[in-house]
């Protein structure tokens, strides 16, 4: 059995469209072999469809991007009832385009996309929260809960980065009920804390579009956040692991929704079944757009590497930009852009480059050189 559980290639192919190719050319090379799509994430773009892959519903619905303006966005139900729902389909960074600006964007919508699924009866979320437009610690998102963010004259704040600066009440009073009664695993692999020198801001924001004054502005305005929650809840979360991520989602979720923060590619390869499947398999290959340093510390490739035991485990990637360490449980990686293209032609031939890399993938294995 051969297991194929690429993540996207973010910005050319999805991870369904990267399983296709390579299991169609193994199928070529070999008709008789038995091969399991295992399309995954790490929390980010691609969460929701990679679950569902599992079985159950995608639903459809209505919310804010980072800016406001209404778009359809998604979340998924998994046949027992859990609502799997990733950030990124509400308040991620391909939303906003070229206008990147986290002191304007909101997680208003992820907020929103929480609570069609609790209007739904899901009473278990898992919640990916990779690939944010935004630096707001989560109030924009609390506030779609019906969390209530108020400056010294009782006025409510803006809810984005701009507006934590501002906060100096907080009303839990209309706080939806129901989160009480619902566990929420928040899919998280930074390790950020909320602010400082390697918080949020710091590290995240000049990626979304803040320049140097910017991040000063959203680092005192998490500053503050985190000043007044412990005032209103008697919770320290600000130097919890992962506090930062998502621009200070993972803050919010935690202290004010009780949410649990897990690691994101481990949990969902897990509940995908791929520790069961890998002890029984003769080759897993695994892979991401771009193969670097953080491809062996957590993110997906090395959390499928974690799960194989003794199956070899080899990654396709379109671009590598470090070598495989010796003691590396990922045997090889095998680059599809050879020759280091413009983004704009990479996308036009990223499938043909991909079908000509399994292909040469198909034949090693043939010959026995894993």
């Amino acid at each position: 059995m051969i297991i194929i559980a690429p993540d996207s290639f973010k910005g050319t192919m999805t991870a369904h469209e990267v399983c296709t190719i390579i299991k169609e050319e193994f199928l070529k090379a070999d008709s008789t072999l038995d091969i399991r799509c295992m399309p995954i994430a790490d929390g980010g773009e691609g969460t929701v469809d990679a679950l569902l892959s599992l079985g159950g519903e995608r639903v459809s619905v209505a919310v804010q991007n980072p800016f406001g303006k209404k778009i359809n966005s998604f979340y998924g139900i998994l046949p027992d009832g859990t609502a799997v729902i990733e950030m990124a389909a509400a308040s991620g960074l391909p939303l906003v385009g070229e206008n990147k600006n986290p002191l304007r964007a909101s997680t208003y919508g992820t907020g929103e996309l929480i609570k069609a699924a609790l209007d739904r009866g899901c009473r278990k979320i898992l919640l990916g929260i990779g690939g944010s437009a935004t630096n707001d610690g989560g109030i924009g998102c609390l506030a779609a809960l019906g969390a209530r963010f108020l400056d010294e004259k009782e006025n409510s704040i803006p809810l984005s980065g701009a507006g934590l600066a501002e906060i100096r009440k907080i009303d839990l009073t209309a706080l939806d009920s129901r989160i009480t009664g619902t566990d929420i695993q928040v899919l998280c692999d930074v390790t950020s804390p909320l602010y400082g020198e390697t918080g949020a801001a710091y590290v995240f924001a000049p990626q979304k579009g803040a320049d140097a004054d910017m991040v000063k502005i959203l680092d005192d305005g998490l500053r503050n956040f985190a000043r007044v929650t412990k005032e209103k809840t008697g919770k320290d979360n600000a130097f919890l692991e992962g506090a930062g991520a998502a621009g200070g989602l993972g803050f919010g979720l935690v202290s004010f929704l009780g949410a649990r923060l897990v690691k994101g590619a481990p949990t969902l390869l897990r509940l995908m079944g791929l520790d069961a499947l890998a002890p029984s398999a003769d080759l897993i290959i695994t892979g991401e757009g771009c193969f670097d340093e953080q491809s062996l510390l957590g993110k997906a490739p090395s959390s499928v590497a974690e799960l194989a035991g003794e199956t070899p485990v080899i990654a396709v990637a379109g671009r590598c930009r470090i070598a495989l360490p010796e003691n590396s449980p990922i045997r090889r990686v095998y680059v599809t852009d050879k020759a280091g293209k413009p983004f704009d032609l990479l996308k036009k031939e990223c499938f043909d480059d991909l079908r000509k890399t399994a292909k040469e993938i198909a034949e090693d294995y043939i010959l026995g050189k894993f």
